[in-house]
């Protein structure tokens, strides 16, 4: 058995590598670890996006909370960023998101935050999987009246948009936005949010099933907003992914904007208005090196973490950092949340729109970005973190290297979330990157089998 946390949280298929069983191993662990030194019963907050596994998990997930003695409140379908917010809000002892972000619907996840609304560290995990291993021993199971029980909220939802207009007060009067909402968890709160401040919101794949989360559609599939943003002849569009706390956004024209552009003008903003702590970006290795090219030119420092929203997140907690993320799209405003907050991002762009009344195409401009090639290769969870061993991939992998010396990098990593190694090129020429990215992905996929 492999490790059972990744980059964000324990993700797998739904009812056969994510079963309900483990699940409740999850909820009876997970509540131990986290509450066993309180001298109260302790309360556990518990979501979920809106895929159709999530009622199941959920549900045997506050059974295995109620199971160990804690309490669960139950909230129902929020994004993410609205857990890690309320989890603080209700004062609450820890909060669960059941999502697998941006994956595909047959996909679902557990997530814990802390008290504190920030997500564990590397040693609780091991705490929580070394308990699941032992099958749970030695964790209490109370009778009587000392058992868990459940209570229901639906006024979680107004807490987190009353949230996010304080945090970024707007008004958005004579602004059309086209909105998609990738079927998922913020099919309400976004759109609310925004008509509360005034936009003219064209609304997009809000209308989520439970099996329609992410299907062509959010910030992975972004060709029908690039297309209805022009059709609309809005300002821009705006585009999440299934659990709310990814943020990418389309120009006036159609064109693309992603986290490294949102990050570099939301951060040339601050900066001009003194609010940019550290005057520093946190971001990932993954990011496109027109940004680091536009930190240097604009005097912002731009410290690099491995990828992963939890790392940058650790960083900016390090240095004092009030502004991350990563280039697809989850940004972290540590004033005001303690995770990727889609929603925040939206109302921050927006606000320097407003505030500047230049298009979100020329705001764009503030940083160059470079040709890049990003390709998956398909392998087995199991071996994804062994693919340097195989001396074909480790030679391509060194030739490439030497090839883009000077003019560009390679960067090859196992995907924190999917069963996926990830082949990064960037350089000068779009073509000769793709080819090269295409064929690397390629030879992974074909001889880590």
């Amino acid at each position: 058995m492999g490790r059972l946390f990744g980059t964000d949280g324990v993700r797998g298929v739904a009812n056969t590598e994510l079963t309900p069983l483990l699940a409740m191993q999850l909820g009876q662990a997970g509540a131990y670890v986290l509450t066993e030194e309180r001298s109260y019963r302790p309360t556990i907050m518990v979501g979920c996006d809106t895929r159709i596994s999530g009622d199941m998990l959920a549900n045997a997930m506050m059974a295995g909370i109620c199971s160990v003695g804690a309490n669960a409140v139950y909230v129902g379908v929020l994004p993410t960023p609205a857990i890690a917010y309320l989890t603080r809000k209700y004062k609450v002892d820890a909060g669960v998101v059941i999502s697998a972000s941006h994956n595909p619907v047959e996909f679902n996840g557990i997530k814990f935050f802390n008290g504190d609304g920030y997500k564990l560290s590397d040693e609780l995990e091991d705490q929580i999987e070394s308990l699941i291993k032992n099958n749970c021993k030695g964790v209490p199971k109370p009778t009587g009246s000392r058992v868990g029980k459940i209570k229901y909220r639906s006024d979680a939802k107004e807490e987190y948009i009353n949230h996010a207009r304080k945090a970024v007060p707007l008004d958005l009067r004579d602004m059309k936005i086209v909105v998609d909402c990738a079927e998922g968890a913020s099919f309400y709160t976004s759109i609310e949010t925004l008509r509360e401040l005034g936009a003219d919101v064209v609304a997009i794949h809000n209308n989520p099933d439970g099996t329609n989360i992410n299907a062509n559609c959010g910030s992975t599939h972004m060709e029908e907003l690039c297309a209805r943003v022009v059709y609309e002849k809005a300002a821009l569009g705006l585009a999440f992914d299934g659990d709310a706390d990814r943020l990418l956004a389309a120009d006036e024209n159609g064109k693309i904007v992603n986290g490294d552009e949102i990050m570099a003008i939301i951060g040339n903003y601050m900066k001009e208005k003194g609010t940019l702590k550290k005057d520093t970006i946190v971001a990932t290795v993954m990011s496109n090196l027109g940004f680091f090219l536009m930190g240097k030119e604009k005097k912002i420092k731009i410290d690099q973490t491995k990828v992963g929203d939890r790392y940058v997140l650790e960083h900016m907690r390090e240095i004092g950092a009030n502004l991350g993320g990563e280039q697809s799209g989850h940004i972290i405003f540590l004033d005001e949340n303690t995770t990727g907050d889609g929603l925040l991002s939206a109302l921050h762009l927006l606000q320097v729109m407003v505030e500047s009344k230049k298009p979100l195409s020329e705001l764009a401009k503030v940083m160059e970005v470079l040709p890049q090639a990003l390709y998956g290769a398909k392998v087995p969870n199991h071996k994804k973190e062994s693919f340097m061993e195989y001396t074909e991939i480790s030679d391509a992998i060194q030739a490439l290297e030497t090839k883009y010396a000077g003019d560009g990098r390679v960067l090859i990593r196992p995907s924190g979330t999917e069963p996926l190694v990830r082949v990064m090129i960037e350089g000068k020429d779009q073509s000769m990157i793709d080819r090269d990215a295409k064929a690397l992905a390629e030879l992974i996929e074909n001889t880590v089998m």
